[in-house]
């Protein structure tokens, strides 16, 4: 008789989706960590976005990877559970290691489930987007490479972006990636910055001051996916009503047919500070 599969989808806590969210298409998620002078936490479990910002106020923390026992304990949840086949999709390599360390951990557990780790070249609701799509290729019966193609489409037609309020937290968080040199600090030019297809940072539109930043990440969008059939998330730091705002500006302007709203997790708003606003989208088949 064939093994009956049995597939589960983990992500990390990047992803910006709600915990209903998760839950509903039953994601398993795994913690990257805020690190402090005296004290360390799991990303989302341990501390949320109102206790990040405020301790941004005291001191900068650093980010770092989920534990490894983290992943192995979960993996090893799986294996007593029953589960033939894991998706394992992953922040951008090309902002935190976590993907290589996974990859790494998956190694030991082939000969007890099928692994399969994908760098989602993004972060956020980049991240978080490509993880719904493969969730609901599961749901739809379809297997594991399918899932993952899905995944893999989304991330082929999305722009990722966003706009913030200063530079200094992803400068000295060492995220600034190809964004540096637009900078006029003095002339209070912002970039729109984009997460590029090698899944870095990079300037895609600049204008001077926060308000016209915005305006410029909107028209960027409106040019970019014209009146293309539309899957979108606005993403905020601490900035709720100005995210409410931006999405009923965007459905005035652009062909939506599903969006959400998310507050950026704690280990993201580290590097971007209080103020953010980001658009995530991407085509719809």
């Amino acid at each position: 008789m064939a093994l009956e599969r049995k597939t589960v989808i983990i992500t990390d806590s990047s992803c910006d989706l709600s915990d209903e969210q998760l839950a509903a298409h039953h994601i398993r998620m795994i913690s990257l960590r805020v690190t402090c002078q005296n004290a360390e936490y799991r990303d989302r479990i341990d501390i949320d976005q109102e206790e990040l910002y405020e301790l941004l106020e005291r001191e900068l923390p650093k980010t770092s990877l989920p534990l490894p026992e983290d992943v192995t304990n979960l993996y090893d949840e799986l294996v007593a559970e029953g589960v033939t086949d894991v998706i394992h999709l992953s922040i951008s390599s090309g902002l935190s290691g976590t993907c290589h360390m996974v990859r790494m951990l998956a190694e030991d557990y082939q000969d007890r489930m099928n692994i399969r780790v994908v760098d989602s070249l993004t972060l956020s609701t980049g991240l978080g987007m490509m993880v719904l799509a493969a969730a609901k290729a599961l749901q739809q019966g379809l297997g594991v490479e399918e899932a993952i193609q899905k995944a893999q489409v989304v991330r082929s037609t999305q722009l990722g972006t966003f706009v913030i309020r200063t530079l200094e937290y992803l400068r000295k968080g060492g995220r600034i990636g190809l964004v540096e040199g637009v900078v006029g600090s003095i002339l209070q030019i912002k970039p729109v910055i984009f997460v590029n297809k090698e899944g870095v940072y990079e300037t895609l539109a600049k204008a001077r001051g926060y308000k016209n930043a915005i305006e410029a990440m909107v028209q960027e969008a409106v040019r970019y996916f014209g009146q293309a059939k539309l899957s979108l998330s606005v993403v905020h730091g601490h900035a709720l009503e100005d995210a409410q705002l931006l999405l009923e500006k965007l459905k005035a302007q652009l062909n939506i047919a599903e969006s959400f709203i998310s507050p950026v997790s704690p280990v993201l708003a580290i590097h971007t500070g209080p103020g953010l606003l980001g658009i995530v989208a991407n085509k719809m088949e």
